[in-house]
């Protein structure tokens, strides 16, 4: 057929159309291709004219925004746009229809039709598309053999497609897709996959979802497929009337993958959760299970968030354990909340923390179900505040529930029902930094196990400072005053029923800082020499006689050597008459202020015994006290080690020393080892790691991410071990393979955790990730054992970019 050639129209051509507007936009596009397209070669361009001065051409150019090439168009902007059409031959009858033929294309809405042949027919505003068809749709790509589409209201059908999705690379066939509209289509007798397809008409994907019926919603990126069969390797491994799976990383509700655990003290284990995505703020998750050893498990967890406030709750109900005889249970619910700046009343807070469980031998049948670090200690709280200015308030109810066993008694700590907090803080009051904190407190226990009585206790504390601060010194006097004040509910050994404190403590913090611009192994740095000097003094006040009810010894270490008392908590306070020396040095890179090293040494030097102590404990005698120690070193971003050792100069000894080292070069590979000693409790090496295997044999490459394709798999070891060199033993551990394909993920865990000195629960479990679909998994979540027990762990799948455009795929 003989090309038809028009004229390049001019814009004094241009004049008032009668025919539609669709009409115009053809005519227009028509008259540029067929200029295009014309064998006579056009003039040279006569030179462009030099612009005067002053005209608009020497005036800045000012950018404004533009409706092109946005991610988002508004349905009014869409119906405002113009058709285009290409091709290479067009023919056709004004406001009635039009044929494109050889390089057909058709742009329209945010749709692109490609094809060899293009029938559009206005009225009904219908295109129909034949050989080599590919249909562009928001970045969702569909190629097949024929088509028919509403251009404007993107209804339609294609036969014999292949498709592939925007946001998540999932793709397949089918015999017929049914389009909705632009959000909406039903495919029939189709597939499904995540996998990168490879040349070659023997590839199939690792695993695929085959079903009678595919129905793809990308506005709330579901997809449901009816009479589905999922297979992995070719091998059908799920087949349900009914399964629904995500097209993007969005939550959604439904059934998720069946999980099977097995461990030393259930057995066989198969629980079906379901997942309840309530609102964008809001979920929840039922789970239903059963194990061969002890029957039934029903459990749900409920998670909140809004603004103000946040919260978790979590309930597990087995009605009959055979192992124990008895129904069993647990909850654990977290509340946290915090109104500010309310109009005449301030800010308001509300916390609440509750654990409970049905008996005193769950923690060790239930290892992992509660998130306590005390896992035979479950607290039980709930506070409500109000602060405004310097003024705060503060309400307490605390409850402990102790699990008891008879080999290993626990002397449970007091309730507290209630306790009732008040302060005043002032900053710079002419100077001086002034506060005061008053408190009353009900300590209620098991009297039979905490042999003293309980009590009511009030207890004051007033203090006054005056900071003098500048860039190269500080010192900062300070005066306290601590009162007590006991009424007991029972007469102590010493017939009292009433007792009373009060403590003055007078210290002065004091330091310099020096600094230098130094270099060391060719790096510049403003190295400091910061010496420190801290004096405190609290006469005796003998306090052998009252109870106590909350106080502890502080822990030696950098923090709490420069602190007044001795003790935390407030039935003791320390006579002290002692001062504290340190130095610190750092080096600081003079750019940025990142801190490359520090070293810090400190010591006391007790003027006088001291004389007050815990209940069965003894003083810290005169003289000069333990050493500490302390080296931080980032020398390289890839490296950080960290030590603190006690020193012990009298026996030339450590009493205590952590030493610990992490190497982590790039993602997916770190090793951190930490060796801890205690001469009087114990001696530890903790290692963890993960790092992929396939560096052994030279392949140093990342994690392959979704596009990767099979045969190009890449295996990781994770773990962590904790091991005890005095009993000479693995205490806890966790051991993990991980194995990355590309579209999808495999990795297996075993968990050995420590419940008594002689007993401990293990478990295996495994995990298939199919990616962008679902993961179908052997154990409760080896995920979040990895993360919780595996320092800087890093999930194979972290999301570090952005959603795709839709203009990658628009061509």
């Amino acid at each position: 057929m003989r090309q038809r050639h028009l004229p390049t129209p001019s814009l004094s051509q241009h004049r008032p159309c009668a025919l539609s507007a669709l009409a115009c936009a053809v005519w227009w596009c028509c008259a540029q291709s067929a200029a295009w397209a014309q064998t006579t070669p056009p003039a040279a361009p006569a030179a462009p004219a030099t612009p005067a001065s002053g005209s608009a051409a020497d005036t800045p150019l000012r950018l404004q925004t533009s409706p092109l090439l946005q991610e988002k168009i508004t349905p009014e902007a869409a119906r405002a746009q113009p058709t285009f059409i290409f091709g290479d031959r067009l023919t056709g009858r004004p406001e009635l229809d039009t044929i494109v033929e050889g390089n057909a294309e058709l742009r329209r809405n945010g749709a692109v039709i490609r094809a060899d042949r293009i029938e559009y027919y206005q009225p009904e505003d219908t295109a129909k598309a034949r050989g080599n068809v590919r249909i562009n749709r928001e970045g969702n790509v569909y190629q097949g053999t024929e088509a028919q589409m509403k251009v404007e209201s993107n209804e339609g059908y294609f036969l014999e497609p292949t498709y592939r999705l925007l946001k998540n690379g999932g793709h397949g066939e089918a015999s017929r897709i049914d389009f909705i509209d632009n959000k909406r289509s039903v495919a029939r007798n189709a597939s499904y996959t995540t996998c990168t397809r490879r040349p070659g008409p023997s590839w199939l994907p690792d695993w695929v979802v085959k079903a009678s019926q595919v129905s793809l919603d990308t506005e709330t990126d579901v997809g449901v497929a009816q009479d589905a069969q999922l297979r992995f390797k070719d091998i059908p491994i799920l087949s349900l009337p009914v399964l629904s799976f995500p097209l993007s990383d969005a939550r959604k509700s439904g059934w998720l993958p069946p999980t099977i655990n097995a461990d030393n003290t259930s057995g066989l284990e198969v629980a079906i959760p379901y997942y309840w995505n309530i609102a964008p703020n809001r979920d929840a998750t039922l789970s239903t299970s059963l194990a061969t050893k002890r029957g039934l498990n029903l459990g749900s967890e409920f998670r909140y968030l809004e603004d103000d406030y946040n919260g978790t709750a979590r309930v597990n109900w087995m009605p009959n354990d055979r192992l124990r005889g008895s129904s069993r249970w647990g909850v654990a619910t977290t509340h946290n909340g915090t109104f500010n700046n309310i109009p005449a009343i301030g800010s308001l807070g509300l916390n609440l923390s509750l654990n409970r469980v049905s008996d005193d031998n769950y923690w060790s049948d239930f290892p992992r179900a509660t998130n306590t670090l005390t896992q035979r200690l479950l607290a039980n709280e709930g506070s409500l505040s109000w602060s405004q200015g310097p003024f705060s308030l503060n309400s307490r109810v605390l409850k402990w529930q102790t699990l008891q066993i008879p080999s290993s008694i626990i002397i449970p700590p007091y309730d507290r029902l209630p306790q009732l907090t008040g302060r005043y803080t002032r900053s710079n009051w002419g100077g001086l930094d002034v506060s005061t904190e008053v408190d009353y407190t009900r300590f209620r226990s098991q009297e039979s196990l905490t042999l003293q009585p309980d009590a009511q206790r009030s207890y004051a504390l007033a203090q006054i400072s005056r900071p003098w601060i500048a860039p190269g010194y500080y010192v900062t006097p300070k005066l306290q005053l601590h009162a007590a004040n006991y009424q007991f509910d029972s007469a102590l050994s010493t017939g009292q029923n009433r007792a009373q404190r009060v403590v003055p403590t007078l210290s002065v913090d004091s330091g310099l800082v020096f600094e230098r611009e130094s270099s060391f192994f060719g790096r510049s740095f403003t190295q400091t020499l910061e010496p420190r000097a801290f004096y405190t003094y609290t006469p005796f006040r003998d306090q052998a006689r009252l109870p106590n009810y909350d106080s502890g010894a502080n822990d030696f270490n950098f923090a709490t050597i420069y602190n007044e008392n001795s003790f935390v908590g407030n039935d003791r306070f320390a006579d002290n008459n002692l001062l504290t020396l340190g130095l610190t040095s750092r080096l600081l890179d003079p750019a940025t202020g990142v801190e490359a090293v520090r070293l810090a040494f400190a010591q006391r030097l007790r003027f006088s015994e001291q004389r007050v102590t815990l209940p069965g404990g003894t003083g810290e005698s005169a003289g000069l006290s333990d050493q500490l120690y302390g080296a931080t070193i980032n020398w390289s971003p890839v490296w950080t080690t960290d030590a603190v050792v006690q020193y012990n100069p009298k026996i030339k000894r450590s009493e205590r020393s952590t030493l610990a080292a992490r190497y982590a070069p790039t993602d997916y590979r770190v090793v951190s080892a930490a060796y801890r000693f205690s001469r009087t409790a114990s001696e530890q090496i903790d290692i963890g790691w993960q790092w992929p295997i396939n560096d052994l044999w030279g392949d140093k490459g990342q994690n392959l991410g979704p596009g990767a394709g099979q045969g190009e798999g890449r295996w990781y070891t994770v773990g962590r071990l904790n091991y005890d060199l005095k009993d000479r033993k693995l205490v806890d551990s966790v051991l993990g393979f991980e194995y990355d394909a590309g579209c999808w993920l495999a990795r297996i865990v075993v968990e050995r955790l420590q419940t008594t000195t002689t007993t401990a629960n293990k478990r295996i479990s495994f995990q298939l990730e199919l990616v962008g679909f679902s993961r179908i998994g052997a154990g409760t979540n080896p995920l979040k054992t990895l993360k919780n027990n595996v320092s800087r762990y890093q999930y194979l799948r972290e999301k570090i970019t952005t959603d795709p455009s839709r203009f990658s795929t628009y061509d």
